[in-house]
């Protein structure tokens, strides 16, 4: 994004996500299906992992509690958002393995945010969906992962198994808080592993609510 267009998304989700967060994990554990599927299969031994689009932190939370000698680094746009990320960190106690900043999905600097070249694991829940230049997402996440490295991606999928009113309905309301599913995730990881000689896992979930994909790097 530009940076005027990465300034109004920023507002954009302050604004929506203002009150939300308060109750955001207690809704959202009903809807956001794989996260904990997606967080099981990151396995970052005493690596370092990055999530973009951290949200209120719930899902590093999860993942520090899983892989005790990891460091996390958690991004997100919204200020509002990252308050109370910051907050369930420390009151997990595990703010010393993980760093929290603001900063732009789409084109970040993992040293001035993080002091960190590289990581070795990136994970993406439920924000590709979110983020309208989500190709650029991608391509970030994947420049900031060293070689073996892996991408880890769980969102919604195109409901292909579901009825097409549940489909209907879904997207509707999905649209009311500026989420919109990535049909064309699976072409798009194809075309990118095709280019950069990696290999991707991809599965769908839940008849085609959700889709989890992996997009591992090659060592050299």
């Amino acid at each position: 994004m530009s940076a005027l267009e990465s300034s109004a998304h920023a507002s954009l989700m302050n604004g929506v996500y203002r009150y939300q967060r308060h109750i955001y994990d207690l809704t959202r554990k009903y809807y956001l299906l794989g996260r904990d599927r997606m967080i099981a299969f990151i396995e970052p031994a005493s690596g370092a992992v990055l999530e973009l689009g951290c949200g209120t932190g719930r899902n590093i939370v999860l993942a520090a509690r899983r892989y005790p000698e990891a460091r996390f680094f958690g991004l997100d746009i919204s200020s509002a958002m990252l308050d109370t990320a910051a907050f369930a960190i420390t009151r997990e106690g595990i703010a010393s393995r993980v760093k929290l900043a603001q900063g732009d999905a789409t084109s970040f600097d993992l040293g001035e945010l993080f002091g960190s070249r590289a990581v070795d694991r990136v994970f993406i829940s439920y924000s590709l969906s979110m983020i309208p230049q989500w190709e650029d997402t991608i391509a970030a996440a994947l420049t900031a992962i060293k070689p073996g490295g892996s991408l880890h991606i769980v969102d919604f999928g195109p409901q292909e198994h579901l009825p097409r009113w549940f489909k209907r309905v879904l997207r509707a309301w999905l649209a009311s808080f500026h989420v919109s599913p990535r049909d064309s995730l699976r072409e798009v990881l194809e075309s990118t592993c095709q280019h950069r000689g990696a290999s991707l896992s991809f599965e769908t979930l839940y008849r085609g609510y959700a889709v989890h994909a992996v997009v591992t790097l090659p060592t050299t």
